[in-house]
């Protein structure tokens, strides 16, 4: 009995083995390095100055941008025509949506067109609503052109901002506002095949079919619901058609 205590105490005291003095322990594993610090030295660089560069880039836009919507002051004054060459056209910014009295109005711009048949005969189309076709266009649509947003109903106010209610010019861009506006028909009528083989748009008339935006119900505001309709006079694009003429250089043949 004393033996085998003996034994087990001795087993005991051989299985704890004490640290000796001064050893020396292996040191753990560095943390791996995550994000930029991952990267060489010279990754590092390339990407501090990418965002230094982005930095920059995004600073000057809403420099340009704020100058485009601030009242004007010498900066604008001297340098109005960068701004708008880096604001217009896809950053262009108004304050319609916080203007005291924003824009309440459905406006639906419509063209009709005059067109010579191959026999000689003349008959008129219907009448082609360009801004239901904008509208189908950019509904549904995560990233509709600039062109299907804006065109139509910038060249639109163009037009009325340089015309007075008789459809007359009141300044210089009158004009220009009128070529725009044909060549935008062209453009339309020959896209939705109007004319057909064979024939040609000889004239084009727009009217407009401007509605009231009805006012929520709390806010007791009364407006006519009934729509008003602008119609312009018949428009010759003989100039915008010539190449579409049978005979005419780069026509049919």
């Amino acid at each position: 009995m004393g033996s085998s205590g003996a034994s087990g105490a001795a087993g005991s005291a051989a299985a704890v083995v004490p640290e000796q003095a001064g050893a020396v322990h292996p040191a753990p594993p560095p943390e791996p390095r995550v994000g930029v610090a991952a990267l060489s030295l010279r990754y590092q660089v390339g990407a501090v100055v990418a965002l230094a560069v982005v930095a920059v880039a995004v600073c000057a836009h809403m420099g340009l941008v704020f100058l485009h919507v601030a009242p004007s002051n010498t900066l604008t004054k001297q340098h109005g025509a960068a701004v708008d060459d880096w604001v217009f056209p896809e950053f262009e910014q108004n304050w319609k949506l916080f203007a005291p009295n924003p824009l309440q109005q459905n406006v639906s711009v419509q063209v009709r067109a005059e067109v010579s048949a191959a026999d000689g005969g003349i008959r008129t189309t219907g009448w082609y609503d360009l801004s239901a076709e904008d509208g189908r266009a950019i509904d549904g649509n995560p990233l509709p052109s600039h062109t299907q947003q804006n065109e139509l109903r910038r060249a639109w106010d163009f037009f009325v901002a340089s015309h007075d209610s008789e459809n007359r010019p009141v300044g210089l861009r009158g004009a220009l506002a009128e070529t725009y506006l044909r060549r935008i028909a062209v453009l339309r009528l020959e896209r939705s095949g109007a004319a057909g083989s064979g024939d040609v748009v000889e004239r084009v008339q727009y009217r407009s079919r401007t509605t009231n935006v009805e006012p929520p119900s709390w806010s007791g505001e009364k407006v006519s619901g009934r729509p008003s309709v602008r119609e312009l006079p018949w428009w010759s694009v003989a100039a915008e058609t010539a190449g579409a003429r049978p005979g005419a250089e780069g026509g049919a043949a």
